[in-house]
């Protein structure tokens, strides 16, 4: 269900604080260059948000609901990873030019030290997507200096916004274009970069396969995690079934050639429920978090990873986004 696009305050939910036309603190932004607004700090004090105030009241309005929406989007994001990530910063702004969410997001490092200046483009009247945008970036700061940068990692931090932002980035699907391009296996290999459609649009295609079959998110992240850079997903689909990672791709190509309709989206077997399951038991469980010891300690990493963009849009950009 889309939320409206009017501000409302959550039970338990966020806050703004501080004084909004404060910019003092405002950290250096991966490529926003004016003067950044401050809208307010959720009630965690995780999530500082800023906006582009020369676009008016409609960005205003992205901003506030992201404000609102920030506490629940990082409680599910540590549920889903297994960690407890540090504080980040967003600055909503017309991304590319954009402002219907097409810009897509970015921020630096994949770890919370250098990734945590995180930018996102505006949505008019669509908070879901601005949240989505934000999820997609704050979950590569979760992913242990690992995965981002790699088409394992991007398909999963996909699959991580899709899930936590209710699918409003359905636009920016990559599994269709892998269909069409012959399903090239990228299960048996994995793509050392985060903005190839093919091998992006396998591993989201793959997930949705491997939710189908009941393995939840909340599994999923961490054991990709722990695989790190080099990790393939077929040796995802080993650890998580105790099949031999030899299997993986078969298994995966005959259920494709089975689907009523091919893969015309990024979840073409219908993984959505139950990796929405996952969300909700992350954002339940978080109250009780893991002890100290067995969390994942959050690393650092060279920014390697791309501005995320929808497949119709130019990869632009000379630094890191994701």
């Amino acid at each position: 269900m889309k939320r409206s696009s009017k501000s409302t305050k959550r039970p338990g939910g966020t806050q703004a604080q501080g004084s909004p036309d404060s910019a003092a603190a405002a950290p250096k932004w991966p490529s926003y260059k004016g003067k950044a607004k401050l809208v307010g700090t959720s009630s965690s004090g995780r999530v500082t948000v800023y906006v582009d105030p020369s676009l008016g009241a409609s960005a205003l309005q992205n901003a506030q609901d992201l404000l609102n929406d920030a506490d629940r989007i990082v409680n599910a994001n540590d549920g889903l990873f297994g960690t407890t990530g540090g504080p980040v910063s967003a600055i909503v702004f017309a991304l590319g030019g954009a402002t219907d969410g097409t810009g897509g997001a970015d921020h630096m490092g994949c770890d919370y030290t250098t990734g945590n200046a995180i930018e996102v483009d505006a949505s008019y009247g669509n908070p879901e997507r601005v949240s989505a945008l934000f999820e997609a970036e704050l979950s590569e700061c979760s992913m242990n200096g690992n995965l981002c940068g790699e088409s394992t990692g991007e398909a999963l931090s996909r699959w991580c916004a899709a899930v936590i932002g209710n699918n409003a980035l359905s636009d920016f699907a990559t599994a269709p274009q892998w269909a069409q391009d012959g399903m090239p296996n990228w299960v048996d290999q994995t793509d050392n970069t985060d903005q190839d459609a093919d091998s992006i649009g396998c591993g989201m295609a793959f997930l949705s396969w491997l939710l189908s079959q009941g393995y939840v998110l909340g599994k999923i992240a961490p054991a990709m995690v722990a695989l790190g850079d080099a990790g393939t997903l077929a040796q995802l689909y080993a650890q998580l079934t105790g099949d031999s990672a030899g299997n993986a791709w078969a298994k995966f190509q005959s259920a494709v050639q089975v689907l009523p309709n091919g893969a015309i989206s990024d979840d073409p077997f219908a993984g959505m429920p139950n990796a929405a399951e996952s969300v909700r038991s992350a954002e339940s469980s978080i109250s009780s978090p893991a002890p100290a010891s067995e969390r994942i300690t959050i690393g650092l990493c060279v920014p390697k990873s791309k501005r995320l963009l929808p497949p119709v849009k130019k990869m632009q950009a000379s630094k890191h986004r994701q």
